[in-house]
């Protein structure tokens, strides 16, 4: 009984559905000038479905985006006229029964909750969709284009059953699920973009799926930090992170200082502090495709070759994000007593984090594809920053990072250590290989997003 009481109220839902979508199908004014964005994730820390929510903007599209409202979005975003974000309740706290359980009914509900969303809203156009996560997100979007006459844009920015992979194991039932519901689903997409030519070619390959790359190109606001700007970064943060407080007193009453620069307050001149500590930096969501115990194990050689003499300098280590593993990486830091090297986690605000990669010395991503197949958009971010990186290899980093030319890649700690040691050689020296990768990506004259995305959605929106 209870089971008939409960698909009665299903096919009630969807009849009510399907008759909206009807009336709204009908409903054609205004529906090609408007388009719609799904991440079923935090939008504050999903840049690029931003980047599309904006470039879609300035084309003259009026914009709805869809997502978590966990952490704060780009001001341009929430400055903007024609974009209106709509906020999607997440479900937490379900902590009764088994996870397999547990998943399911998160799954019902956000699918649930997505579809009546979706169809309270003005017919799109277009919905661009990321994907992952793209369960339930991708069936929800394909059903309400369906009803409604919208097109979906899938935006392939890996796979998500293979994040799900390094987790439950490839073989795990719930795995091999969710590769059948994303290969089925994907194909029913009209439009399909992805992150590089390898995870292209595989797409067409093994999913049968036509995709047009559309790298990761570093937003304007992702450039080199002036000297000014970069000292009244460090005196915000040094109020919350000890890192970035002086080691020592100014020796003039008018002077601020933090630990890497100093201002005399009188002429307003901002000059680099001399045997200032180097500033290295990486960013993380805290998952298992990121391995940091490398950095840490690297770190350690690092300190042993400070202590024996090398002309090296002390370095503040800074890791930003949020994320599941954040704590348990947190306490082995702390486990960490180390002389010449100072950790900090921040979670930063949008606006501080160009900044800071704008202010650093060296980048270093320790992004291991769970698929192998699509690259770190942090990398792309720090080289908008003419910031040189040391990257963790894998199948097709090299459609980014040229070792050698713009940056450098490594397989284990011992490798990272060594790159540590030959970069900050005598640091800060003019000379150095440092600043010669620096020098590279200055002269490079890298692409930004707004241009990629104008010579390569537009007109695929236009022809269509």
């Amino acid at each position: 009984m209870a089971v008939s009481c409960v698909a009665l109220l299903v096919l009630a839902l969807l009849l009510l559905v399907l008759l909206l979508g009807l009336w709204k199908r009908g409903r054609q004014t205004g529906r090609a000038r408007h388009m719609v964005v799904v991440v079923l994730g935090d939008v504050g820390r999903s840049p690029r479905m931003q980047y599309h929510a904006l470039s879609l903007a300035q084309s003259g599209f009026s914009v709805t985006l869809l997502g978590f409202y966990n952490s704060k979005p780009r001001d341009e975003l929430l400055q903007n006229d024609r974009i209106q974000i709509v906020n999607l309740t997440d479900l937490r706290g379900l902590g009764a029964g088994p996870r397999i359980l547990q998943y399911g009914v998160k799954v019902i509900f956000q699918a649930v909750f997505l579809l009546w969303k979706m169809m309270r809203m003005d017919p799109a156009a277009y919905i661009f969709l990321q994907n992952p996560p793209g369960l339930p997100a991708i069936a929800v979007c394909w059903f309400v284009g369906c009803i409604c006459g919208s097109k979906l844009v899938i935006d392939w920015h890996n796979y998500g059953y293979s994040i799900m992979g390094l987790v439950h194991g490839p073989r795990h039932p719930i795995v091999l699920l969710a590769k059948w519901y994303e290969k089925f689903f994907g194909r029913l997409s009209h439009l399909n973009l992805c992150v590089t030519n390898a995870m292209r070619e595989d797409l067409a390959e093994n999913w049968c799926v036509r995709a047009v790359t559309l790298y990761d190109k570093p937003a304007s606001f992702f450039k080199e930090t002036p000297l000014d700007l970069q000292h009244e970064l460090f005196m915000k943060l040094s109020h919350t992170y000890s890192p970035f407080r002086s080691c020592s007193d100014p020796s003039h009453p008018d002077t601020e200082r933090s630990a890497f620069t100093e201002r005399d307050c009188q002429s307003g001149v901002v000059r680099r502090l001399h045997g200032r500590p180097a500033l290295l930096v990486s960013s993380t969501s805290w998952t298992e495709d990121e391995d940091f115990s490398i950095l840490l194990r690297a770190l350690e050689k690092f300190e042993q070759q400070a202590l024996t003499g090398d002309s090296l300098p002390s370095l503040v280590c800074v890791i930003t994000g949020k994320g599941p593993l954040r704590e348990h990486y947190r306490h082995l830091i702390s486990q960490k007593h180390l002389h010449h090297i100072r950790f900090c986690t921040p979670w930063l605000e949008a606006e501080d984090y160009p900044l800071l990669l704008g202010s650093a010395d060296l980048g270093v991503c320790l992004h291991m594809s769970s698929s192998g197949l699509d690259l770190p958009m942090k990398v792309v971010d720090m080289f908008g920053c003419h910031l040189p990186v040391c990257a963790m290899n894998f199948k097709c980093l090299h459609e980014l990072v040229r070792h050698g030319e713009n940056g450098l890649v490594f397989k284990d700690a011992e490798e990272l250590a060594a790159q540590l040691q030959m970069l900050f050689s005598k640091f800060p020296d003019p000379a150095g290989k440092l600043s010669q990768f620096r020098k590279k990506l200055q002269e490079s004259g890298q692409q930004r997003w707004d241009e990629s995305w104008q010579q390569t959605v537009l007109p695929l929106l236009a022809h269509r």
